[in-house]
């Protein structure tokens, strides 16, 4: 039986270390806050947003959901993150995706100041990733530096593996190919248009899976003959509205050492890490 890398004991371990943290900066009279943009009605984005407004909240931080209507028009949209960028209270800022059609052609990653950039995605922290600056100088995207977190918990390995990662998006798999390289790994990205997907996986040591498809990942793509560990990124809906992930769970599970379960655990690792780049943002002004 395959080990579970579960969430839950790294986030309330990390969530003690924020709750110091917080209370040193308040200490200093800085209250750590972060305002969050969503347009429109999207269930899944008002959902999400209220879930990193609370766990910043309890551990002292100040969140604001700047809500705005489907039909904003990109002037209104603009000045309301230039207002932000010029805010000095506020530390963090991320724009909760989808946007609507209308402001789908801007660049949402290099809307918000590098300095307030809490999802990691401004080009000045992209081109820290890629030069493998400190990570205390810029922000690390939030779901890669999950995914690393939840490994180095485990105390399982990067520097030397075989990591193959299955999705290439700019969220997930090509800022986690990154961090993987400078933590010393051997990194294989593959996508829709890879030969031999399985033959690839199968020779890896570290499987992330970012494609968004339920349960794509089976059997077949496993080698039971190494200790494989699998990272399963997806957050899906099968035919029945049943939630999971890319990774095919119970055909997967008994053949592999570790294995990341849906729900329970990636998901909670994204929120975790923007409240750490909120902290070391507003930490940058003391």
């Amino acid at each position: 039986m395959a080990i579970q890398l579960l969430a839950k004991p790294l986030v309330e371990k990390t969530k003690k270390q924020l709750e110091a943290k917080c209370k040193v900066l308040k200490e200093k009279d800085i209250i750590p806050k972060m305002q969050v943009i969503y347009i429109g009605d999207n269930k899944a984005s008002r959902l999400y947003t209220r879930k990193k407004k609370k766990f910043c909240e309890n551990f002292g931080a100040i969140v604001d959901i700047i809500h705005l209507p489907s039909e904003t028009t990109e002037k209104e949209f603009l000045e309301t993150i230039n207002n932000i960028n010029l805010d000095k209270t506020t530390h963090g800022c991320f724009i909760q995706l989808p946007v609507p059609t209308q402001l789908e052609h801007l660049d949402i990653g290099e809307l918000i100041s590098p300095q307030k950039d809490v999802d990691g995605f401004h080009a000045e922290n992209l081109r820290h990733l890629m030069r493998n600056s400190n990570e205390e100088l810029y922000f690390v995207p939030c779901t890669p530096g999950g995914i690393m977190a939840l490994l180095s918990h485990y105390q399982i390995p990067v520097e030397g593996k075989n990591v193959v990662i299955v999705g290439r998006s700019m969220i997930v798999g090509k800022p986690l190919s990154l961090l993987m390289t400078n933590h010393n790994a051997t990194v294989t990205v593959c996508h829709s248009k890879t030969n031999n997907l399985r033959e690839i996986t199968r020779s890896a040591d570290i499987i992330v899976s970012a494609v968004g498809k339920p349960r794509y990942l089976d059997a077949s793509y496993i080698n039971n003959e190494k200790d494989q560990v699998v990272i399963d990124v997806g957050i899906n809906h099968d035919q029945d509205g049943i939630l999971c992930g890319d990774i095919n769970f119970n055909e997967v599970e008994p053949l592999v050492y570790a294995i990341t379960p849906v729900p329970g655990g990636v998901g909670p690792l994204t929120v975790l890490y923007l409240a750490q780049n909120l902290l070391q943002a507003a930490e940058k002004n003391i």
